[in-house]
């Protein structure tokens, strides 16, 4: 007899591209049933692997296996070896390509036979955007390495063959902004020609994140398709912006200075912000709050773009700054690499990957903290619950968070996607 996977609702999903699982997170809150998710970093699919653990322990009603874990009183080994084997194959650690695409869709088959799955509902995904984006592409012509040349954009053509494999009644295809103008807008042309080859009506749109309530202005195309002639249509997605502050989900949790973390929440009781986003639990075990250590240089920088931004809602110019704390010599480009994390406003600016590499773009707006964000906040931010963890070094997390798509935004996709698939069967 098969584990019982996530969800509570009729309808399943695969999720291709998986990343850290932010897609799949929200469909999953919105009750659709996981059937597998393909993602080709170790990292981030071991991440999934501890998101499903999750899940059925929460199902089993054993979650304080989890949180033991969580509190390192458990090995990892420990810990997956209470989690059924046939709930941990449904992570597939692949690199998608010609190559594996036949090996993938074998497991897949086998996952479907074991659960009784005759047919699929939903494809969800999105192929990686570094290919598409507009920073990515300017950093690329500077390098002399053109996008048109890199083999990620042609990922979409390896979707478009699990669509035609398993025909699901629709699919949720998410990507950056710039892949509608990638290679003077012929990689986007042929994405769609593909498919609508496979079977599908198409419609993409811009969606923001902050409509869908998450706390942040992240801007995404969001491509959805159904089968021809099933009189399904593109989702109308009610605006829900939120009424709370970024400081109001944040101020939970304790302050810390450079280079030091903390393992317990500064309060037991919390904001209705944290509350109404779902983000913490009476259960839950606080982790990931680490911050960077920083030299005195940056905290010196940080200081005075925290002052700028909390009183007059000014941004520093690289270039305003005293010699003795100038370190770059590029003075024409990039000028506001010192950004504050808009505290007092409904939304901040993009969490983004490049966290993984410095935080000077991701400064906290407290002063007495001087310093930037942990994986932790900025996984709020990214309205990820705070009893979703992410595997790997830190670097590695950062990277899951940041490339992620926000559950709460994917939550209200799967909503309509719903929706549309009830309408269908009426």
């Amino acid at each position: 007899m098969p584990s019982k996977i996530p969800g509570k609702g009729n309808y399943n999903f695969i999720d291709l591209f998986a990343g850290a699982g932010g897609l799949s997170e929200g469909f999953i809150q919105a009750g659709f049933n996981p059937i597998a998710h393909v993602e080709m970093n170790p990292f981030a699919a071991q991440t999934l692997v501890t998101r499903s653990a999750y899940y059925y322990l929460k199902q089993t009603k054993q979650l304080d296996i989890y949180y033991q874990y969580l509190r390192g009183e458990m090995t990892q080994d420990d810990f997956l070896k209470q989690i059924p084997n046939d709930i941990l194959k449904t992570i597939i650690c692949e690199t998608m390509s010609d190559k594996t695409l036949p090996r993938i869709f074998k497991t897949i088959d086998e996952i479907m036979k074991l659960r009784n799955i005759q047919s699929v509902d939903v494809v969800v995904g999105g192929p990686p955007c570094q290919a598409y984006s507009l920073v990515g592409r300017a950093q690329s012509n500077h390098m002399n390495h053109p996008m048109s040349e890199d083999p990620r954009n042609g990922l979409y053509k390896l979707y478009a063959r699990v669509l035609k494999r398993y025909q699901p009644k629709m699919f949720v295809f998410e990507n950056v902004m710039g892949i509608s103008s990638a290679n003077n807008g012929s990689t986007f042309k042929n994405l769609q020609k593909y498919l609508r080859r496979v079977g599908y009506e198409i419609e993409c749109h811009e969606q923001n994140s902050k409509n869908f309530g998450v706390l942040q202005n992240r801007r995404r195309m969001i491509i959805v398709g159904w089968l021809k002639n099933s009189g399904m249509a593109y989702p109308k997605f009610p605006k829900k912006e939120s009424t709370f502050t970024v400081n109001d989900l944040l101020s939970d949790l304790p302050k810390l200075k450079p280079g030091l973390e903390a393992s317990e929440y500064r309060t037991k009781t919390w904001s209705q912000c944290v509350s109404e986003t779902e983000v913490r639990t009476a259960d839950d075990v606080l982790t990931l709050h680490k911050s960077r250590p920083n030299k005195d240089r940056d905290i010196e920088i940080y200081k005075r773009a925290i002052r700028l931004w909390n009183d007059d809602h000014k941004r520093l110019n690289y270039n305003d700054l005293p010699d003795e704390l100038k370190t770059h010599k590029n003075r024409s480009s990039f000028v506001d690499r010192f950004k504050v994390v808009e505290g007092d406003e409904s939304c901040c600016h993009t969490v983004l990957a490049h966290l993984s590499k410095d935080g000077h773009y991701f400064i906290h707006p407290d002063i007495e903290q001087h310093r930037s964000i942990t994986v932790r906040e900025a996984a709020r931010i990214q309205s990820f619950p705070d009893s979703y963890f992410f595997e790997g070094p830190r670097t590695a997390q950062f990277v899951q968070v940041g490339n992620a798509v926000p559950p709460l935004m994917a939550k209200g996709i799967a909503l309509e996607i719903a929706e549309q698939l009830d309408r269908r069967q009426e």
